[in-house]
């Protein structure tokens, strides 16, 4: 194992040279050498044994990869586990009522019996790597096809990841770095009982909401608690009564020492994904395409979700979770967009492309080998240009926009199934049945009346926005009749289909028939079958060879460049120190908020900007305890350097000495470019100060249960 992962430190050896503290998502089993020097002249005290290791506990193990997206880590010996609100939204969504509003309120389990299982929710150990560059290339020629090379991968990468599992109870995942030119395995265990623990009030957890998303100064405690439990003998298992609070491998003690400028931070996480060594055509394509087309059908339907959750607490309970998930990439986009045009990021890279061709140029076997990529990317990127604002459409406001549409992509296994009489009668009725949990899932958070109105906003906009060649037949017709009117058209389909009416769909189990003609079944078909032919179009020209060689060429031309991997879902370690920021001329933006900023934006009644009474009171009286800082204000955010991106969110800022100092949660409105080109002097790292969190657990909700499971350090 060790021979293993030392021949991996040695081979990104050659791209950390030169590399700058703040920029970079490093693959953290290959920290050494330049790597680390740069961490500790930063200030890290650790070894990179203490930060990553398979033959000893220590910082990874305290690390997991937090449901479908976000990541998280243990702060207990057992097995108690912190992320963002926004990352374990939803799960408290799925407990909250009314009568139990633990959105607005928050929830604390005062003893483990009460802490509350989550269905569906996991998180993933990372227990192994291998770099299988080699063996994932067998068989792989320059003169394949490009379609018959990645039949070959797949091939290869299947048979890879199922060696490595065997009979065992992990996940194995095979997965490409540096656009196609190195590949490593992944094997994580995997524990599927996962229990809420406790959230914080809204007003707390989601101060700010959509106003102060990616802006900084911010003043949000962004954190939800949870629990891992193992089976008795302390390995992966589902949910079970008879489970155990998990034995935790390494766990990170919090440090109540606070923050000064300058102060190393270290973050450990599992960013999403970043672009960083694309062409620009296709930074172009986001800022004219991609992008607008996004905001705008996201802008529209958040405009009619607002309308329904402003006037009904019972629809703002079903809807919280969903919102949030819709606005927080439509201020994503609005930001990216306006950050890469303001930062000139086509001009950057159409420089390197240039520098490129001249470096090429220069060796007649270099010539050779890059010979005509630029061509093969333009040409693929004029294509994509073609389609990219149809097949958007199609996505944000078609088979994903309305709720019933999306819905419906649910039977489209069952329909095919009844129509093509490939199953007897009663295994169709017996299957249909076993869906029936997903249904009730469905309408308990399914409020009819707003779908109506974000389904018929949706159409409007996708019959007046998109060319109308590439438009799905049915919208294409009712929008030619209706003169792009959809409101009658979704109040008849809304009337007659089953997929929106509990009774009428569970009588449909009893006997279930085609749902061809259910108008919402009909919608979502016509416009997936215009996806997938519009895509199969866009799919006609490829740019892989080019995209490949072009990074192969750039990590050849540039060998001092810090060329880390762009993200990809894999555990990364970023370091950097706390810093201000000076985005503009003539504004500087200090490193730290405080509870003094929360009230003066404090909107009594506001959505966006109450806060629970519980905590105007100790403000008032200014009982902050131990957890104010020298001047006696208590820091609510700070901010810093390190390099992160989607996915990040809930990861530990670790200090010089493996404290747990912050919870990542967000970006700042300056750098919203960072996943495409990260903007050195202005792009930060947005955190929640572990003081705040210890005193709104002590000091607010009183969970003394909590703090003496805690390790407290100074």
């Amino acid at each position: 194992m060790k021979h293993k992962i030392n021949l991996l430190c040695i081979a990104f050896m050659m791209l950390v040279l030169g590399a700058r503290a703040d920029e970079g998502m490093w693959l953290p089993y290959s920290i050494n050498g330049q790597n680390l020097a740069d961490m500790q002249r930063l200030g890290c005290k650790l070894t990179a044994e203490q930060i990553f290791s398979f033959n000893q506990p220590s910082l990874k193990d305290a690390i997991v990869q937090f449901g479908g997206g976000c990541t998280g880590e243990l702060i207990s010996p057992e097995g108690l586990l912190l992320t963002n609100h926004h990352c374990g939204l939803s799960y408290v969504q799925a407990h909250a009522s009314v009568e139990h509003d633990y959105l607005q309120d928050g929830f604390w389990a005062r003893s483990k019996d009460q802490e509350l299982p989550n269905e569906g929710l996991s998180v993933s150990f990372l227990t192994y790597i291998e770099d299988v560059t080699e063996a994932v290339l067998k068989g792989v020629t320059n003169n394949m096809s490009e379609s018959d090379r990645a039949k070959k991968i797949e091939e290869n990468c299947k048979a890879l990841e199922k060696e490595r599992k065997g009979n065992r109870n992990v996940g194995v995942e095979i997965v490409p770095f540096y656009h196609g030119n190195q590949y490593i395995l992944f094997v994580y265990d995997v524990y599927k009982d996962v229990r809420l623990v406790a959230c914080p009030p809204w007003g707390i957890g989601k101060f700010g909401a959509d106003t102060d998303n990616w802006t900084w100064p911010r003043h949000k405690g962004d954190f939800c608690i949870f629990r891992v439990y193992t089976a008795p003998d302390g390995s992966p298992a589902e949910y079970s009564k008879d489970n155990i609070p998990m034995k935790s491998k390494h766990y990170l003690p919090i440090s109540l020492k606070g923050v000064q400028p300058g102060d190393y931070t270290m973050i450990l996480g599992y960013p999403g994904s970043t672009d960083r060594y694309s062409y620009s055509g296709a930074v172009k394509n986001v800022i004219e395409l991609e992008g607008p087309a996004i905001v705008d059908c996201r802008t529209t339907k958040l405009e009619q979700y607002r309308k329904h959750m402003d006037a009904d607490p019972a629809v703002f309970i079903q809807y919280a979770s969903k919102q949030a998930s819709v606005s927080n990439y439509w201020k994503y986009y609005i930001g990216q967009v306006k950050q890469l045009q303001r930062n000139k990021v086509v001009e950057k890279r159409m420089d390197q492309e240039k520098a490129f061709r001249q470096w090429a140029e220069q060796d007649k076997g270099r010539s050779t080998k890059y010979k005509g990529i630029f061509d093969e990317m333009d040409n693929y990127w004029n294509n994509q240009n073609k389609y990219t604002k149809a097949l958007i459409y199609h996505r944000e406001a078609g088979w994903r926009g309305g709720e019933a549409v999306t819905f419906a992509l649910r039977f489209r296994a069952i329909n095919n199934a009844i129509e093509s009489k490939a199953a007897p009668k009663e295994n169709i009725i017996a299957y249909v049945k076993k869906m029936k949990p997903d249904f009730e899932d469905f309408f308990k958070d399914y409020n009819k009346a707003l779908d109506r109105d974000v389904t018929i906003a949706l159409l409007n906009l996708f019959y007046k926005d998109v060319d109308h060649n590439q438009l799905p037949a049915v919208i294409k017709k009712v929008g030619d009749k209706n003169g792009g009117d959809f409101t009658a058209f979704v109040d008849n389909a809304f009337a007659k289909s089953i997929l929106v009416d509990r009774d009428k769909l569970y009588a449909w189990i009893e006997n279930p028939k085609s749902l061809s003609k259910d108008p919402i079944y009909a919608l979502m078909y016509s416009i997936l079958e215009s996806y997938w032919d519009l895509g199969e179009k866009a799919d006609e020209v490829n740019c892989k060879r080019a995209d490949r060689l072009y990074m192969q060429g750039l990590m050849e031309m540039q060998k001092d460049r810090n060329f880390y991997p762009d993200a990809n879902f894999t555990m990364r370690l970023t370091y950097g120190s706390v810093q201000d920021c000076k985005p503009s001329d003539a504004i500087t933006y200090n490193y730290v908020t405080t509870l003094d900023g929360v009230m003066a934006k404090y909107k009594p009644g506001n959505w966006e900007f109450d806060v629970p009474k519980d905590l105007i009171r100790l403000w008032e009286n200014h009982d902050y305890g131990r957890y104010a800082d020298e001047n006696g204000n208590l820091v609510v955010n700070f901010i810093t350097t390190n390099d992160i991106t989607g996915g990040n969110s809930g990861s530990p800022v670790i200090d010089a000495n493996g404290n747990l100092i912050g919870l990542a949660f967000d970006g700042n409105w300056e750098a919203m470019s960072g996943d495409i080109a990260f903007e050195n002097e202005v792009q930060r790292t947005i955190c929640m100060d572990m003081r705040y969190l210890l005193f709104i657990i002590d000091k607010m909700a009183n969970a003394q249960n909590l703090m003496q499971e805690l390790t407290i350090v100074k």
